[in-house]
Protein backbone atom coordinates (compact mmCIF):
# COMPACT_ATOMS: atom_id res chain seq x y z
CA UNK A 1 0.00 0.00 0.00
CA UNK A 2 1.21 3.50 -0.76
CA UNK A 3 2.16 5.78 2.10
CA UNK A 4 -0.08 8.36 3.72
CA UNK A 5 -1.48 11.24 1.75
CA UNK A 6 -1.77 14.85 2.73
CA UNK A 7 -5.30 16.12 3.24
CA UNK A 8 -6.66 19.44 4.42
CA UNK A 9 -9.86 20.31 6.25
CA UNK A 10 -12.57 21.71 3.99
CA UNK A 11 -14.22 25.05 4.44
CA UNK A 12 -17.40 23.07 5.21
CA UNK A 13 -15.72 21.05 7.97
CA UNK A 14 -14.33 24.16 9.59
CA UNK A 15 -17.61 26.05 9.36
CA UNK A 16 -19.55 23.11 10.79
CA UNK A 17 -17.06 22.75 13.62
CA UNK A 18 -15.47 19.51 12.46
CA UNK A 19 -13.12 18.63 15.31
CA UNK A 20 -10.62 16.89 13.07
CA UNK A 21 -10.40 20.00 10.90
CA UNK A 22 -9.75 22.21 13.89
CA UNK A 23 -7.04 19.90 15.19
CA UNK A 24 -5.44 19.81 11.75
CA UNK A 25 -5.53 23.57 11.48
CA UNK A 26 -3.88 23.95 14.87
CA UNK A 27 -1.23 21.39 13.97
CA UNK A 28 -0.48 23.07 10.65
CA UNK A 29 -1.61 20.09 8.56
CA UNK A 30 -1.68 16.35 8.94
CA UNK A 31 -1.35 13.11 7.04
CA UNK A 32 -3.98 10.41 7.13
CA UNK A 33 -4.03 6.93 5.70
CA UNK A 34 -6.45 6.53 2.79
CA UNK A 35 -8.05 3.54 4.51
CA UNK A 36 -8.60 5.36 7.77
CA UNK A 37 -10.00 8.65 6.58
CA UNK A 38 -11.98 10.06 3.70
CA UNK A 39 -14.44 12.48 5.29
CA UNK A 40 -14.66 16.25 5.41
CA UNK A 41 -11.32 16.64 3.66
CA UNK A 42 -9.86 18.01 0.49
CA UNK A 43 -7.39 16.06 -1.62
CA UNK A 44 -4.98 17.02 -4.38
CA UNK A 45 -5.71 15.58 -7.82
CA UNK A 46 -2.48 13.56 -8.06
CA UNK A 47 -3.02 11.90 -4.67
CA UNK A 48 -6.62 11.21 -5.64
CA UNK A 49 -5.62 9.44 -8.83
CA UNK A 50 -3.47 7.06 -6.81
CA UNK A 51 -6.35 6.32 -4.42
CA UNK A 52 -8.78 5.76 -7.32
CA UNK A 53 -6.36 3.40 -9.04
CA UNK A 54 -5.94 1.47 -5.77
CA UNK A 55 -9.73 1.09 -5.50
CA UNK A 56 -9.82 3.01 -2.23
CA UNK A 57 -12.22 5.77 -3.27
CA UNK A 58 -14.90 6.38 -5.90
CA UNK A 59 -14.37 9.49 -8.03
CA UNK A 60 -17.41 11.34 -9.35
CA UNK A 61 -17.06 14.02 -12.04
CA UNK A 62 -20.06 16.25 -11.34
CA UNK A 63 -19.64 18.61 -14.30
CA UNK A 64 -21.96 18.97 -17.29
CA UNK A 65 -21.76 16.76 -20.40
CA UNK A 66 -20.47 19.68 -22.50
CA UNK A 67 -17.58 20.08 -20.03
CA UNK A 68 -16.78 16.36 -20.25
CA UNK A 69 -16.73 16.64 -24.04
CA UNK A 70 -14.42 19.68 -23.92
CA UNK A 71 -11.77 18.36 -21.50
CA UNK A 72 -12.43 14.67 -21.11
CA UNK A 73 -13.35 12.95 -17.86
CA UNK A 74 -10.79 12.27 -15.13
CA UNK A 75 -9.56 8.69 -15.56
CA UNK A 76 -11.43 6.37 -13.23
CA UNK A 77 -14.24 8.86 -12.63
CA UNK A 78 -17.94 8.20 -12.98
CA UNK A 79 -19.50 11.09 -14.91
CA UNK A 80 -22.61 12.16 -13.01
CA UNK A 81 -24.09 15.57 -13.84
CA UNK A 82 -24.88 17.29 -10.55
CA UNK A 83 -27.98 18.89 -12.11
CA UNK A 84 -29.74 15.52 -12.35
CA UNK A 85 -32.87 15.40 -10.25
CA UNK A 86 -31.93 11.91 -9.13
CA UNK A 87 -28.26 12.74 -8.38
CA UNK A 88 -28.31 11.36 -4.82
CA UNK A 89 -30.08 8.16 -5.90
CA UNK A 90 -27.71 7.71 -8.85
CA UNK A 91 -24.68 8.19 -6.60
CA UNK A 92 -26.13 5.69 -4.12
CA UNK A 93 -26.36 3.20 -6.99
CA UNK A 94 -22.73 3.76 -7.95
CA UNK A 95 -21.58 3.06 -4.38
CA UNK A 96 -24.05 0.18 -3.93
CA UNK A 97 -26.10 2.13 -1.39
CA UNK A 98 -23.17 2.63 0.97
CA UNK A 99 -23.47 6.15 2.26
CA UNK A 100 -20.29 5.55 4.25
CA UNK A 101 -18.28 4.68 1.12
CA UNK A 102 -15.44 7.11 0.38
CA UNK A 103 -16.42 9.37 -2.53
CA UNK A 104 -14.41 12.19 -4.11
CA UNK A 105 -16.11 14.93 -6.10
CA UNK A 106 -14.42 16.85 -8.90
CA UNK A 107 -15.74 19.77 -10.95
CA UNK A 108 -13.97 22.47 -12.96
CA UNK A 109 -12.45 24.61 -10.19
CA UNK A 110 -13.70 23.23 -6.87
CA UNK A 111 -16.69 25.48 -6.30
CA UNK A 112 -19.48 23.09 -7.29
CA UNK A 113 -17.77 20.11 -5.66
CA UNK A 114 -17.59 21.99 -2.35
CA UNK A 115 -21.29 22.85 -2.53
CA UNK A 116 -22.24 19.30 -3.54
CA UNK A 117 -20.14 17.90 -0.67
CA UNK A 118 -22.33 19.82 1.77
CA UNK A 119 -25.51 18.64 0.02
CA UNK A 120 -24.38 15.01 0.17
CA UNK A 121 -23.47 15.33 3.85
CA UNK A 122 -27.04 16.53 4.46
CA UNK A 123 -28.25 13.45 2.52
CA UNK A 124 -26.35 11.16 4.88
CA UNK A 125 -23.08 10.53 3.04
CA UNK A 126 -20.30 10.48 5.63
CA UNK A 127 -17.05 10.16 3.66
CA UNK A 128 -17.12 12.85 0.98
CA UNK A 129 -13.83 14.33 -0.20
CA UNK A 130 -13.59 17.52 -2.25
CA UNK A 131 -11.03 18.10 -5.02
CA UNK A 132 -10.71 21.89 -4.63
CA UNK A 133 -8.33 22.38 -7.58
CA UNK A 134 -10.79 20.64 -9.90
CA UNK A 135 -10.05 19.78 -13.50
CA UNK A 136 -8.95 23.28 -14.53
CA UNK A 137 -7.09 24.50 -11.46
CA UNK A 138 -7.79 27.04 -8.74
CA UNK A 139 -6.00 28.72 -5.85
CA UNK A 140 -5.90 25.24 -4.28
CA UNK A 141 -3.69 23.76 -7.00
CA UNK A 142 -2.98 23.46 -10.71
CA UNK A 143 -5.83 21.06 -11.49
CA UNK A 144 -6.13 17.61 -13.03
CA UNK A 145 -5.34 18.74 -16.57
CA UNK A 146 -2.31 20.92 -15.73
CA UNK A 147 -0.92 18.02 -13.68
CA UNK A 148 -1.15 16.02 -16.92
CA UNK A 149 -3.23 13.32 -15.26
CA UNK A 150 -5.07 10.89 -17.55
CA UNK A 151 -8.49 11.58 -18.99
CA UNK A 152 -10.93 9.55 -21.02
CA UNK A 153 -13.15 10.96 -23.75
CA UNK A 154 -16.90 10.50 -23.42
Amino acid sequence: MAGPIETRPTRRALLLGGGVGLVALAAGGYALSRRDHFAGDEIAADALLEAVQAGEITLIDIRRPDEWAETGIAAGAHPLDMRRGDFVAALSGIVDGGRDAPVALICARGVRSDRMSARLAEAGFTRIVDVPEGMLGSAAGPGWLARDLPVVRP
